[in-house]
């Protein structure tokens, strides 16, 4: 072995150490907030074409029961996307009402729009259909999750 060549085994280990010391440096500050949860960091800086987006992984559930809607705001052929709850709610036809997680499952964007019978991710121009969610243009591969809504009367809620 070359005594100036730095055995594999070292530089193999040194990666696995300075890993593990940025991992330790990401992990929890100790101070007991539970309802915080770790976003993986962007790493990958937008194009003039592809607007910042913070990616998500909270879940929809913390606003279980909650009225989002009246039927009436939600476009016939479209839907409406609600943000802080992470949700995107449709009407394919009238009076048939879905709802899919609003986070892009390509990066963990929040979609932006919904038209022309898809739900948009501007992050890196996925679409979804809003009949089941499913991929209708990547990179996304996979379709958006469905959430389970009730609707009552007029109104519209998360399950």
């Amino acid at each position: 072995m070359n005594p100036q060549a730095t055995p594999r085994r070292t530089v193999l280990l040194a990666g696995a150490g300075s890993a593990a010391a940025l991992a330790t440096g990401c992990g929890s500050d100790g101070d007991g907030d539970a309802t915080a949860s770790p976003t993986p960091p962007d790493t990958t800086a937008p194009t003039a074409s592809e607007p910042e987006t913070s990616p998500t992984t909270e879940p929809t559930s913390e606003a279980a029961g909650e009225e989002l809607t009246e039927t009436a705001d939600i476009p016939v052929g479209g839907g409406t996307i609600f943000k802080d709850e992470k949700v995107v709610v449709t009407q394919p036809t009238a009076g048939d009402f879905k709802a899919f997680s609003a986070i892009c499952t390509h990066q963990g964007c929040i979609v932006a729009k919904v038209e022309n019978g898809t739900i948009d991710c501007a992050c890196h121009g996925s679409k979804f259909r809003i009949t089941d969610g499913s991929v209708v243009n990547g990179p996304a591969t996979r379709p958006l999750p469905a959430e389970e809504i009730t609707v009552s009367g007029d109104s519209i809620s998360l399950a």
